[in-house]
Protein backbone atom coordinates (compact mmCIF):
# COMPACT_ATOMS: atom_id res chain seq x y z
CA UNK A 1 0.00 0.00 0.00
CA UNK A 2 1.56 3.11 -1.16
CA UNK A 3 1.63 6.57 1.23
CA UNK A 4 -0.91 9.27 0.15
CA UNK A 5 0.39 12.13 -2.20
CA UNK A 6 1.10 14.51 0.71
CA UNK A 7 2.80 11.67 2.67
CA UNK A 8 5.48 11.13 0.37
CA UNK A 9 9.33 11.53 0.94
CA UNK A 10 8.81 11.81 4.65
CA UNK A 11 9.88 9.53 7.62
CA UNK A 12 7.65 8.56 10.36
CA UNK A 13 9.59 11.29 12.75
CA UNK A 14 8.65 14.37 10.67
CA UNK A 15 5.60 16.59 9.94
CA UNK A 16 5.49 19.37 7.05
CA UNK A 17 3.59 22.43 6.47
CA UNK A 18 3.85 24.23 2.80
CA UNK A 19 2.77 27.70 2.17
CA UNK A 20 2.56 28.89 -1.45
CA UNK A 21 2.62 31.92 -3.30
CA UNK A 22 3.44 34.14 -0.31
CA UNK A 23 4.18 38.05 -1.82
CA UNK A 24 7.76 38.65 -1.21
CA UNK A 25 10.83 37.48 -3.04
CA UNK A 26 12.56 34.35 -2.42
CA UNK A 27 16.01 35.54 -1.40
CA UNK A 28 14.16 38.00 1.15
CA UNK A 29 12.40 34.46 2.67
CA UNK A 30 15.40 33.20 2.32
CA UNK A 31 17.03 35.02 4.64
CA UNK A 32 13.95 34.55 7.19
CA UNK A 33 13.93 30.49 6.70
CA UNK A 34 17.78 30.49 7.37
CA UNK A 35 17.28 31.99 10.48
CA UNK A 36 15.17 28.85 12.13
CA UNK A 37 16.90 25.95 10.36
CA UNK A 38 18.34 23.17 12.48
CA UNK A 39 17.05 25.31 15.38
CA UNK A 40 14.39 23.42 18.03
CA UNK A 41 10.64 24.18 17.20
CA UNK A 42 10.17 26.40 20.24
CA UNK A 43 13.74 28.36 19.87
CA UNK A 44 12.55 29.06 16.07
CA UNK A 45 8.95 30.18 17.29
CA UNK A 46 10.32 32.65 19.53
CA UNK A 47 13.49 33.81 16.79
CA UNK A 48 10.84 34.38 14.43
CA UNK A 49 8.08 36.74 17.39
CA UNK A 50 11.15 39.39 17.58
CA UNK A 51 11.86 39.33 14.06
CA UNK A 52 11.55 43.06 12.50
CA UNK A 53 10.95 41.12 9.13
CA UNK A 54 7.56 41.68 7.78
CA UNK A 55 7.68 37.74 6.38
CA UNK A 56 8.50 36.60 9.65
CA UNK A 57 5.22 36.43 11.47
CA UNK A 58 3.82 34.73 7.58
CA UNK A 59 7.21 32.08 8.58
CA UNK A 60 5.90 32.07 12.20
CA UNK A 61 2.27 30.93 11.31
CA UNK A 62 4.02 28.25 8.77
CA UNK A 63 6.50 26.56 11.66
CA UNK A 64 3.66 26.98 13.75
CA UNK A 65 1.31 24.63 11.88
CA UNK A 66 4.02 22.32 10.96
CA UNK A 67 4.04 22.05 14.81
CA UNK A 68 0.42 21.16 14.66
CA UNK A 69 0.73 18.47 12.05
CA UNK A 70 2.89 16.80 14.13
CA UNK A 71 1.50 17.04 17.29
CA UNK A 72 -1.92 15.98 15.98
CA UNK A 73 -1.29 13.87 12.52
CA UNK A 74 1.70 12.09 13.38
CA UNK A 75 1.40 12.05 17.57
CA UNK A 76 5.37 13.41 17.99
CA UNK A 77 6.36 15.09 21.04
CA UNK A 78 6.04 18.83 20.57
CA UNK A 79 9.25 19.28 23.21
CA UNK A 80 11.83 17.65 20.83
CA UNK A 81 10.68 18.86 17.38
CA UNK A 82 13.52 20.09 15.24
CA UNK A 83 12.81 21.93 12.23
CA UNK A 84 15.20 20.40 9.64
CA UNK A 85 14.30 21.94 6.51
CA UNK A 86 13.14 25.05 5.40
CA UNK A 87 12.83 25.66 1.77
CA UNK A 88 12.19 28.43 -0.27
CA UNK A 89 10.73 27.80 -3.79
CA UNK A 90 10.29 30.38 -6.83
CA UNK A 91 6.55 30.99 -7.49
CA UNK A 92 4.95 33.49 -9.77
CA UNK A 93 6.17 36.83 -11.00
CA UNK A 94 3.85 39.46 -12.01
CA UNK A 95 5.21 41.66 -14.20
CA UNK A 96 3.92 45.32 -14.51
CA UNK A 97 5.00 48.70 -15.68
CA UNK A 98 6.48 51.96 -14.59
CA UNK A 99 5.93 54.72 -16.52
CA UNK A 100 9.46 56.86 -16.94
CA UNK A 101 9.99 60.17 -18.52
CA UNK A 102 9.90 60.52 -22.35
CA UNK A 103 7.11 58.35 -23.10
CA UNK A 104 9.19 55.37 -21.94
CA UNK A 105 8.25 52.59 -19.56
CA UNK A 106 10.53 49.99 -16.69
CA UNK A 107 9.51 46.65 -16.06
CA UNK A 108 8.30 46.07 -12.41
CA UNK A 109 8.25 42.25 -11.03
CA UNK A 110 6.63 41.16 -8.16
CA UNK A 111 8.10 38.21 -7.15
CA UNK A 112 5.86 35.51 -5.11
CA UNK A 113 7.66 32.34 -3.46
CA UNK A 114 6.69 29.21 -2.32
CA UNK A 115 7.64 27.94 1.41
CA UNK A 116 8.10 24.17 3.04
CA UNK A 117 9.08 23.78 6.79
CA UNK A 118 9.41 20.21 7.47
CA UNK A 119 10.08 19.68 11.61
CA UNK A 120 11.30 16.18 12.95
CA UNK A 121 11.39 14.36 16.28
CA UNK A 122 14.77 14.63 17.76
CA UNK A 123 16.09 11.45 19.32
CA UNK A 124 17.32 11.47 22.56
CA UNK A 125 21.39 11.09 22.80
CA UNK A 126 22.52 9.98 26.18
CA UNK A 127 25.42 12.63 27.00
CA UNK A 128 28.91 10.79 26.63
CA UNK A 129 29.53 10.34 30.67
CA UNK A 130 26.83 8.55 31.12
CA UNK A 131 27.24 6.07 28.77
CA UNK A 132 30.97 5.64 29.48
CA UNK A 133 30.09 5.14 33.13
CA UNK A 134 27.36 2.18 32.09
Amino acid sequence: MSKPKHERGLEETEAQAITKNIRVSPRKLNLVAGLIRGRTAQDAVATLIFSKRRIAQTVRKTLESAIANAENNHSLDVDRLVVTKAEVGRAVVMKRFHARGRGRSARVEKWFSHLKIVVAEQTVQAPAAQQEAA
